[in-house]
This record gives C-alpha cells, structure tokens and sequence, in this order.
C-alpha cells in the first residue's frame, strides 16, 4: 500500500476525526477510503443508471416484467 498525504485546513481535519471517532474507524486512512469506495459506487451507479436510461426498451413495463425482475433478483434464485 502506497502513503498519499492530504493537506486539510483545521476545520476540515476536527471533522474528519470527529467522523473517525463517532463512526468507530481506526484510523482517518480508514475513514478516507471508506468515503473514496462509496464514491466508486456512486460514480459506477450512475454509470449504469445513464446506460440503462440511454437502451432501447425490449418490451413492455407492465406487471409480468416486474414480477419476473423480482423473481431474477429474489436471495433464493442464486
């Protein structure tokens, strides 16, 4: 694992320790890189969002497609 160093102004360094102790982290790295997850997700989410926005409608959105939607998704169809 590489180091990176982050310049913070003190506000913004009480905030982060504050979040790092009431949140439980061990550490403000492992607050940083929780935070920079979620924002891969965040970013991959959208992503997928604007694609699935942008594709051609296959069929038709009545109650049958959402029922097999949450049959496909259901834990037990694993």
């Amino acid at each position: 694992m590489t180091t990176m160093n982050v310049s913070l102004p003190d506000s913004l360094r009480r905030f982060v320790e504050d979040e790092v102790s009431r949140r439980g982290f061990s550490s403000s790295s492992e607050y940083l890189r929780e935070l920079i997850r979620r924002e891969q997700e965040r970013i991959h989410l959208r992503e997928e969002i604007l694609a699935g926005a942008q594709s051609v409608q296959e069929g038709p959105f009545d109650g049958g497609f959402f029922d097999e939607l949450r049959r496909r998704v259901a834990p037990n169809s694993r």
